[in-house]
């Protein structure tokens, strides 16, 4: 087995090779998804098989190998990286750590026929509302019968294996409250999800999402294994998946950052260059803030997000990362494009195609602005049961903030009580999910990570938090008039 580091070069090398080299990945990006040919290309080395467990041949689920291989592939596709990221952290580290006597053959799957794997849970009618699936199943004499409908599910059609979720129908009709996970093996006649329509997805066009109907036989030993509840099972597997985007956020920022640069150092307007601008360099700076949070994040990631632990209770840190992760994504790109200019908005280039393809990343595993308000309700609960009303001396304490929060307790000193509006839960949530993450950054910063980056950040996440806690503190209370066209016709006024 090649020594890690070797083994991520040979990776990344084969990946610029086929993306710069033997073709255009400007072209091939703007198509929907891609052929054989280049899929068994960009599998040659088995990049998968970091998330399989060493006794049945794989590199042994390390999380850093996990975010390194993401990492990589974010650096020349976001849409690849995706789908790595979907196989590894919604199905094979689950697969790894919860799988039964159907593991060795699947995994056997991936390392030599380079099988793909994904993971169903969202449905047409409940999408956030997870726990409120239709999808059922009832025992069989050899298994489980399972029948229901999915859809958004990264791979649809592409996958040769999934994870199912769904609720035990009883007699009378009824849906268990808990849930449970199956394997499926798509080649299996009985077990074929059928697709009864491909969605043309706004970005990330190289991944088919659809609708998927579910009418199938599966056998007992491709039941997943609760340790507890599924509920609990589910939550450890979304929050690890929250906390490893940020080995996609890693490359695709990284790239961001590069390209802007190269961009803003060769760039003349008049007689300067786009860097030697003062407003050109505060905004790279958002990028390398954002760069430099995501370092933080895949730190605190390989150390706490192994499949060793379970992170069914980690659902503030996991919200933390995923929501503030994404809003830089998405910050990152847009920067990108505006100092690109014009030839920032094509879609067959890299800077072009990165607002589209980071969109989705706020809305899918749990929308953003939901998030942040799980994070506020999350922490408003535990100054509760602290009986603190002082923001600042309750995160001083939390040990999710403990070492961030000092370092700005004049911003944060004044009182949370009586009921907030969502609007200032959001706001809140964002504060928290700044500090939360910029202490992932002062942790590797005691560990020999660059001081000037880390200063910097400080200057951008103080920035944010003053501008946050103004709209908590005197926050527009603005609402819709949903009845609005009665005496609003311009015309009838000029």
């Amino acid at each position: 087995m090649l020594p890690y580091y070797q083994f991520l070069k040979q990776f990344s090398d084969n990946l610029h090779q086929l993306f710069t080299k033997t073709n255009n990945i400007d072209q091939l990006s703007t198509q929907r998804g891609l052929d054989k040919e280049m899929w068994s290309c960009i599998m040659k080395d088995n990049p998968l098989s970091v998330a399989i467990p060493t006794e049945f041949g794989g590199r042994g689920v390390q999380t850093k190998e996990c975010l390194g291989i993401l990492a990589a592939a974010a650096y020349e596709s976001l849409p690849l990286s995706l789908t790595f990221g979907i196989n590894i952290a919604l199905f094979l580290e689950p697969l790894a750590k919860y799988g039964g006597e159907c593991k060795a053959k699947i995994f056997n799957d991936f390392l030599t026929h380079k099988s793909m794997g994904g993971l169903m849970i969202t449905e047409p009618e409940h999408g956030t509302d997870a726990l409120h699936m239709q999808t059922s199943f009832t025992p069989t004499e050899n298994g489980y019968h399972l029948s229901g409908q999915k859809h958004w599910q990264g791979l649809t059609g592409l996958a040769d294996f999934w994870i199912v979720a769904a609720r035990e129908k009883s007699e009378d009709g009824k849906l268990s409250r808990d849930v449970d996970f199956f394997v499926v093996d798509n080649a299996n006649p009985e077990q074929q999800i059928q697709v009864t329509e491909y969605y043309k997805n706004l970005g990330l066009y190289m991944i088919p999402y659809g609708r998927n109907l579910i009418d199938i036989d599966v056998p007992a030993d491709q039941k997943l294994i609760k340790h507890s509840s599924g509920i609990k099972m589910m939550l450890d597997i979304l929050h690890r998946s929250r906390l490893q985007f940020a080995g996609m956020g890693m490359g695709f920022i990284q790239r961001l950052l590069d390209e802007t640069l190269a961009h803003c150092t060769t760039r003349k307007v008049g007689s300067q260059k786009l860097i030697e601008l003062d407003n050109v360099r505060y905004q790279l700076s958002r990028i390398q803030a954002a760069f430099t949070l995501c370092s933080g994040m895949c730190a605190n990631s390989v150390a706490k997000s192994s499949i060793d632990h379970d992170l069914s209770d980690m659902g503030l840190e996991a919200n933390c990362t995923k929501a503030f992760l994404t809003d830089l994504m998405q910050e990152s790109a847009q920067i990108a494009v505006q100092l690109a200019g014009a030839n920032g908005y094509k879609l067959d280039t890299v800077v072009g195609r990165s607002i589209l393809d980071s969109r989705a990343f706020q809305i899918f595993e749990g929308a953003n602005e939901l998030l942040y308000t799980q994070v506020a309700e999350a922490a408003l609960k535990q100054m509760r049961v602290a009986k603190a009303e002082s923001l600042a001396a309750f995160l001083i304490e939390a040990s999710y903030t403990q070492k961030s929060a000092p370092l700005f307790k004049d911003l944060l000193r004044f009182n949370v009580s009586g009921v907030l509006k969502q609007r200032q839960q959001v706001a809140i949530g964002k504060v928290i999910a700044r500090l939360v993450c910029f202490q992932y950054v002062q942790d590797i910063t005691e560990k020999g990570f660059r001081e000037d980056l880390y200063a910097s950040t400080k200057l951008h996440i103080e920035m944010d938090i003053k501008e946050l806690l103004c709209d908590l503190e005197d926050y527009n209370n603005a609402d819709i008039v949903e009845d609005y066209k009665a005496d609003s016709d311009w015309l009838a006024f000029v």
